[in-house]
């Protein structure tokens, strides 16, 4: 796997790389931008669960997210699929560009959304929003048929292969032309739900880089 991202020269940037450099078959590129201070993520944990994150963070110069388009641009033909993982931290501006470029090599792009403006992701092979996300885009919906609607029509709308939403509890929906596939949870007692997005597309892209197809990778 290669990861493309932005940090800051600073302890939580330094610490970030050396933690990657460390893992096998990772390739880290970081740039580094001494504008930008590397986010960091401070959770308030009780009893083994988490009660608050609080999250200390500046945007990215544009100076850097050019710098690291062009890196995008190197990598892509050397990867099987590609997963831009949006968490509203400015690291994404050019994830358009990032999204025409790969459908153009013909790679797979997973996008993991965030906020309700979802224009940005047209064209994507698949959007992977939760159902919180997803209803801040789509709006509410009171019956398993109302939310099928809506789900196809944000498919159509935004020219997206697949559109896959994860439901905490009630599993994960996946919506393609012509098919709606729903994949029920297997009940476990847990305490820390914090990356199970992460999990989710991380675990698609390599069962659909290994030759998968989607209904057997959800």
């Amino acid at each position: 796997a290669t990861l493309l991202s932005v940090v800051g020269n600073d302890e939580a940037g330094a610490c970030l790389e050396k933690l990657l450099n460390e893992q096998r078959n990772v390739a880290a590129l970081l740039h580094r931008d001494d504008t930008f201070t590397t986010i960091i993520k401070l959770r308030a944990i009780a009893r083994h669960q988490q009660l608050l994150r609080i999250d200390f963070e500046t945007q990215p110069s544009h100076e850097i997210l050019r710098t690291a388009l062009e890196d995008f641009r190197v990598q892509l033909p050397l990867a099987d699929v590609v997963i831009l993982s949006d968490y509203g931290k400015g690291g994404l501006t050019h994830i358009a560009e990032m999204i025409r470029l790969s459908r153009a090599a013909k790679k797979p792009v997973l996008v993991d959304p965030k906020g309700d403006d979802y224009e940005r992701y047209r064209g994507a092979t698949m959007l992977t929003p939760n159902r919180s996300e997803f209803r801040e885009v789509a709006g509410s919906w009171k019956t398993e048929a109302e939310f099928s609607i809506k789900a196809e029509n944000l498919r159509t709308e935004l020219q997206l292969d697949a559109l896959l939403v994860t439901r905490s509890e009630e599993g994960m929906s996946l919506f393609r032309a012509g098919e709606v596939l729903h994949e029920p949870t297997q009940t476990r007692e847990v305490f820390d739900v914090s990356g199970a997005g992460d999990t989710v597309i991380a675990t698609l892209a390599v069962m659909l880089a290994s030759g998968a197809e989607l209904p057997e990778a959800i």
